[in-house]
């Protein structure tokens, strides 16, 4: 397992990432995601551990709690010491009823912080993220509760989840501006079957020095080998949530690639998904998802797959975004400067 500093921090992480989205689901969305209880999780956990892993990532939102609270019980179950892991979890969506039980209002973010070390039963949370993007909240008022959290010990490093590129960028500038803790890394959905991010915020975090997190890499389940154009019917989460939503055609050639380089390979479709996210230079960490012990040890193989430069060109051509504007503008207007950076260099 290969370690990654986080964003610009002195903070080091697994390339791979346990996500705890599946644990604690009932009859709700997230049981569709996942129910694993208690002996399920730790299972995962220790399988993960085992494999070097030191990075696990959940949210208090994840079964209402649950899921925070199934992974504090299976840390102190494997006796697991607290600096050996780095746990990272998230703040933004509804805890209750009530206004103020959502969103990144400082009330908001001050009251589940303390939650959430209490579900997980740990004194600090290596990572907080702000699960998504609040257009009640200003920007500062956020930025200042996360501060005031890292001075008091509760926190020690700070993330965001699901922000565009222009938001990101904003934050980062009020933070060095008064002086409050900095935003380290971003945490988004980026797959073969879902390039988006490349316009905007892949740039913005290249330019800014902040780690990527992907959540979904398998894009819910359709990179997994599992589903064909003809419509051969599949197992799996995507049947019954299909989500995030995808260019299903797109995907579809990018599993034909896939399946040809796994064979040549002798891995499986899956890894070659991860492994594609791992050689490209924006992403830190991969979250891996998993309901059962033999799924997650298969992606956890991903990380010993290396794609061949002629390999991640084929993909490239299959899933590459078209061109838009300013996009095609910026790269012909610097194209000539390019050239000149590179002679520089040379």
């Amino acid at each position: 397992m290969r370690y990654r500093r986080l964003g610009h921090s002195g903070l080091f992480v697994s390339e791979l990432c346990l996500g705890t989205m599946t644990f604690g689901g009932s009859d709700d969305m997230w049981g569709q995601i996942g129910q694993l209880q208690q002996e399920e999780a730790d299972s995962l956990v220790r399988t993960a551990l085992d494999a070097g892993i030191n990075f696990i990532d959940t949210a208090n939102i994840y079964a209402t709690g649950r899921s925070e609270e199934i992974l504090g019980q299976s840390l102190r179950n494997l006796g697991v010491a607290r600096e050996d892991v780095v746990i990272a979890t998230k703040v933004h969506g509804p805890m209750g009823e009530g206004p103020n039980a959502r969103g990144s209002s400082r009330g908001h973010i001050m009251d589940q912080a303390k939650a959430s070390l209490k579900r997980m039963q740990i004194d600090h949370i290596d990572l907080y993220q702000i699960h998504g993007f609040d257009p009640a909240t200003p920007i500062v008022e956020t930025l200042e509760a996360l501060d005031t959290l890292v001075r008091q010990g509760h926190v020690r490093y700070l993330g965001l989840s699901n922000w565009a590129a222009w938001q990101i960028v904003k934050a980062v500038g009020i933070a060095e501006a008064r002086q409050l803790a900095p935003i380290v890394s971003l945490q988004a959905y980026y797959t073969l079957a879902g390039r988006d991010l490349e316009r905007e915020v892949a740039p913005a975090l290249l330019s800014e020095g902040i780690g990527l997190m992907v959540w979904s890499p398998l894009a819910g389940g359709f990179l997994s080998g599992k589903f064909d154009r003809d419509g051969k019917t599949a197992e799996g989460r995507r049947v019954n949530f299909d989500f995030p939503p995808i260019d299903k055609e797109r995907a579809y050639d990018a599993i034909e690639v896939m399946r040809e380089i796994a064979s040549a390979k002798g891995c499986t479709v899956p890894q070659v998904a991860l492994a594609w996210l791992l050689h490209q230079k924006v992403v830190t960490s991969v979250i891996l998802g998993a309901k059962r012990v033999d799924q997650l040890i298969d992606n956890i193989g991903a990380a010993d797959v290396s794609l061949a430069a002629e390999e991640l060109a084929a993909l490239d051509a299959v899933t590459r975004l078209p061109a838009e504007y300013p996009g095609w503008m910026l790269e012909r207007q610097g194209e000539y400067r390019a050239h000149m950076m590179e002679d520089a260099r040379g």
